[in-house]
């Protein structure tokens, strides 16, 4: 009978990313004013999500000190504006290309 071993610190990086995708998944719900034009009567799509996605850290730093400034339109038109903030976070971090390049 063959004896396993669990590595600690594999475990440890399991537990811990587990319990992030719940604590994070516990701030997902519904976006009710999707698609509602905003007070202008704005809607952000494809490129104001790319936009936003690409500043985000700088929108994070300058929305702890005033409630003008947030990281994500609410007033939005759904899937592509999501898109654009996706893909504009990834372009921001490096798209993944620093991993690979491990």
């Amino acid at each position: 009978m063959e004896q396993y071993t669990v590595n600690t610190r594999s475990t440890l990086k399991i537990t811990v990313m587990i319990g992030l995708v719940l604590i994070l998944s516990a701030c997902a719900g519904a976006n009710t004013v999707v698609t509602t034009p905003d007070v202008e009567g704005h809607v952000a799509g494809f490129w104001q999500g790319l936009w936003n996605g690409m500043t985000i850290p700088f929108a994070w730093v300058f929305s702890l000190f005033t409630s003008q400034i947030q990281i994500y339109d609410v007033h939005n038109d759904g899937g592509w504006y999501n898109f654009g903030f996706v893909l504009g976070t990834g372009c921001l971090l490096g798209g993944g290309s620093a991993a690979s390049s491990r």
